[in-house]
């Protein structure tokens, strides 16, 4: 992990790099499809969802959070993945509805730069090191 410095339009050139977000994007589902065939299974995509700590964190302190609650908002997440209903995440499912949530999170972000602690190989850090070497090129 490392503290970077992040901006809505890091995320959003990274996302609109339709080469380098594709790239991230079937390297992330690749890793994560632990019996290679081609879709995301609910154990497969809830590692990701894990890593996303959407419930245990607040404002960097974690919270104690009833397991079932828990388990009911990554089954919610999984179902945003889940476009077609099929119980699988396609790679189009996953390139797609990561976008979405990246563009969600670079608007909630507004114009100004904010300080982020950010794991390595997440898609925010590689969107901050792309950023670094397009700065430095």
């Amino acid at each position: 992990m490392s503290v970077e410095v992040l901006d809505s339009a890091t995320i959003v050139d990274f996302v609109e790099d339709e080469e380098a977000f594709t790239v991230s994007i079937t390297d992330r589902f690749a890793r994560l499809d632990a019996d290679r065939d081609g879709l995301l299974s609910f154990a497969e995509l809830l590692r990701e969802l894990q890593s996303l700590r959407v419930v245990e964190t607040h404002f960097g302190v974690d919270v104690e959070t009833d397991p079932r609650e828990l388990a009911r908002v990554h089954e919610l997440l999984f179902v945003q993945f889940d476009h077609d209903s099929s119980g699988k995440v396609d790679l189009e499912e996953f390139k797609s509805e990561t976008k979405r949530m990246m563009l969600a999170v670079a608007s909630g972000m507004g114009f100004l730069p904010v300080q982020m602690v950010l794991e390595e190989g997440s898609l925010l850090k590689i969107a901050v090191e792309r950023e670094s070497t397009k700065l430095a090129a």
